[in-house]
C-alpha cells in the first residue's frame, strides 16, 4: 500500500520575506529541508517591496489556501503580515531577521539560528496571542486602521523612530537608536491630550511619551513594561513626563535597572515591591483607549513611522493571532 499523499493533499506554507533582511539562498535551503522533513509540499514564496511591505503578498498567499504563513523580516514586515492574517485561521511562523525582532524576543524564541527558527515554524506548536488594533484619525479627517503586535507610540518614542539613521541601524543595529534618542530628547514639545481608558472618566494629561504595549521587552535587556503579557487580553499604557534632567535619570533607573534587572526574577520582584505611579512615569492597563491631541502628533507602530495622528482609538483583540513557538518538553 502506498501511504504517500498526492501533492495536492499535502499541507503547504507560504514564505513572505523581506529581501533586504534575509540571505535568500540560506533561507530557501532551510525551508526546503524542513518542509520535506515535516512531509509538507514545496513552499510558495513572496517577496515584499517598498510598495507592498507585506499585506498584499500575504493576502495573495492566503487566497491560495496555504496552511501556514512564514514571515522572514524585521518588526515592520511581521506587523504587515499579521495585519493581513488577522481574522484568518492560519498560524504565523517567525524567522527573526531584523534589528529588534521584538515579537520573537517577547516570545523567547531563538533569534540568531535560522535553521532552528524554520524547524519551529514547521514542527512547533501554536500559541494564541493578543493583537493590538488602532484606528488613526488624521488632520484632514480621514481615518485608517492598522494592527500592531508590539507597541504603538507617540511623543518621544515616535520622534526617536523618525530620528533613527537607517544606514547606522544596518551597521550597528540597536545602537542606532541611542543616537536617535539623544536627538529626540532635545525636543521640548510635549503631548497635550484628552483620553479615556475603558469606561473610566475622560482625563487630561501632558506627557512626553505615550506608549501602548502588547508586550514589554526591548533589546539591551530593557523591560519597558514589566507587567505586559502577550495573552492577557489587555494592553499596558505607559506615560512619561520627567521633570528636568533628574526626572529623566529617575525614569531611566526605573526602566533600565528596576524593570530590566531587578523585576526579571521572582526574588527581585519581591524586593522591588509593587510598582507605584508617580509624576515621572505612569502605567495603566486596559482593553480600549481613545485619545485626542491638541495638534497632530507623530505616531509609530512596531518601530515604523505612521505619519501624524490627531486622535486615535486603540483596542486589544484577545487571542486573535496564532504564532508557532517551540514545543516545551513536559
Amino acid at each position: 500500500m502506498n501511504d504517500v499523499l498526492p501533492t495536492s493533499q499535502l499541507r503547504r506554507a507560504a514564505v513572505i520575506y523581506n529581501p533586504v533582511k534575509v540571505d535568500i539562498d540560506a533561507l530557501r535551503e532551510a525551508v526546503n529541508t524542513e518542509a520535506a522533513a515535516a512531509g509538507w509540499a514545496e513552499s510558495i514564496w513572496f517577496e515584499t517591496s517598498v510598495d507592498d511591505i507585506g499585506q498584499g503578498v500575504t493576502a495573495e498567499a492566503l487566497a491560495r489556501g496555504v496552511d501556514l504563513v512564514i514571515v522572514a523580516g524585521g518588526d515592520g514586515t511581521v506587523r504587515a503580515v499579521v495585519e493581513a492574517v488577522r481574522g484568518r485561521d492560519v498560524p504565523v511562523g517567525l524567522l527573526p531577521s531584523g534589528t529588534g525582532n521584538l515579537l520573537a524576543r517577547n516570545l523567547k524564541m531563538t533569534l540568531n539560528d535560522m535553521p532552528d527558527s524554520v524547524r519551529t515554524a514547521f514542527a512547533g506548536e501554536d500559541r494564541a496571542i493578543d493583537l493590538g488594533m488602532i484606528r488613526v484619525e488624521r488632520a484632514d479627517g480621514t481615518r485608517d486602521e492598522h494592527a500592531f503586535v508590539v507597541m504603538a507610540g507617540l511623543g518621544l518614542d515616535a520622534k526617536m523612530i523618525t530620528n533613527t539613521d537607517e544606514d547606522l541601524k544596518k551597521k550597528a543595529g540597536w545602537v542606532a537608536y541611542v543616537k536617535a534618542l539623544v536627538a529626540s530628547l532635545r525636543d521640548p514639545e510635549e503631548l497635550h491630550l484628552r483620553f479615556r481608558l475603558d469606561d473610566q472618566p475622560v482625563k487630561r494629561a501632558t506627557v512626553h511619551t505615550l506608549i501602548l504595549g502588547n508586550c514589554g521587552s526591548l533589546p539591551a535587556n530593557i523591560l519597558l513594561m514589566p507587567e505586559a503579557v502577550l495573552d492577557d487580553g489587555l494592553f499596558d499604557v505607559m506615560m512619561t513626563r520627567p521633570g528636568g534632567a533628574m526626572g529623566w535619570i529617575r525614569v531611566w533607573v526605573k526602566i533600565a535597572w528596576t524593570n530590566g534587572i531587578v523585576r526579571r526574577t521572582k526574588a527581585g520582584r519581591a524586593i522591588a515591591g509593587e510598582h507605584k505611579n508617580d509624576k515621572d512615569l505612569r502605567y495603566e492597563t486596559g482593553s480600549v483607549l481613545t485619545a485626542r491631541f491638541s495638534r497632530p502628533e507623530q505616531i509609530e507602530l512596531d518601530g515604523d513611522e505612521f505619519g501624524h495622528a490627531l486622535a486615535f482609538k486603540a483596542w486589544i483583540e484577545p487571542g486573535r493571532l496564532r504564532v508557532r513557538v517551540p514545543i516545551v518538553p513536559s
